[in-house]
């Protein structure tokens, strides 16, 4: 799970969050503030695929319900994605179908067609469901499959499906200042910052630094906040609510602490996160 620039972006998104923190911990009135504001902040997990490329796993489909039940049973909101072959979402839906939750379910920005017809698999899990449109900028990603640069319209009508049948929509992935202006057009429910975990190759730069660049014309075209990248800690989390969220996502830790120690490493890195 590399990315560009010598891993810079990755770097970025740990460090920044390092330094926001130490920022907030200067202020106790600013950190109380925080406090109280990161008790409302949900953690979900942040969609995953390759077990076999990027974890270790021998077989891709055992690993879905591992991280997918073990987080669920610590109380961590699900997310899952899509990925090459198809099998990879199938493999996320069916393990969330077998804990009995609901899951953020990500598309990729494939042709129109191929995106609904993912929407309808996705939708007896589904409690949102986003278009991930930062894997366009991904090469790998664009190798494997025909990506697309969305348009506005495009993902005003991929919101406007999902609404139709109660599901909230999700661009996931903005991280340009192109994004936000699509965002004051789409007004999607939720805007999800993200790098993709260091990985597009856009532009340099930490997620924590354009959420705090950015949260205020943000939060006033979308309903919900959310950010991924780098976020490690307790400190990191109260940092990330300061600065607007009103989630945050994981996924290479949780995926860490499955493999280190199963169920138990997963509850505890939750706990972790939580403060407690």
């Amino acid at each position: 799970m590399g990315g560009p620039f010598l891993s810079r972006n990755f770097i970025a998104n740990c460090s920044d969050w390092n330094d926001f923190a130490k920022d907030l911990e200067s202020s106790s009135q600013r950190m109380e503030a925080a406090k109280e504001k990161a008790s409302s902040v949900k953690i979900r997990l942040a969609p995953m695929t390759g077990a076999v490329e990027n974890v270790g796993y021998d077989e891709e489909e055992p690993f879905y319900y591992d991280l997918i039940s073990a987080c669920h049973k610590a109380g961590v909101l699900l997310g899952i994605g899509d990925g090459v072959p198809d099998c990879k979402l199938l493999y996320g839906i069916d393990a969330v179908k077998k804990v009995g939750s609901k899951a953020a379910v990500f598309i990729k920005p494939y042709p129109d067609e191929k995106i609904f017809e993912r929407i309808e698999w996705a939708r007896p899990v589904a409690e949102y469901c986003g278009i991930d449109i930062d894997s366009s900028n991904i090469a790998t990603m664009r190798n494997l499959v025909h990506l697309e640069r969305k348009t506005p319209s495009q993902l005003f009508a991929v919101k406007k499906e999902l609404n139709s049948k109660g599901i909230p929509f999700v661009i996931k992935g903005i991280f340009l200042e192109e994004d936000v202006e699509m965002v004051k057009e789409v007004k999607p429910d939720v805007v999800f910052i993200s790098n993709h975990g260091g990985r597009v190759e856009t532009r340099e730069g930490s997620t924590a630094a354009f959420l705090k660049e950015h949260s205020s014309v943000l939060k006033g075209n979308c309903g919900e906040l959310w950010v991924d990248g780098g976020i490690r800690t307790y400190s990191h989390l109260l940092a990330a609510s300061e600065l607007g969220a009103t989630s945050v996502l994981v996924g290479r830790p949780f995926a860490s602490a499955l493999c280190r120690a199963g169920e138990k490493g997963v509850a505890e890195l939750f706990a972790t996160l939580r403060g407690v």
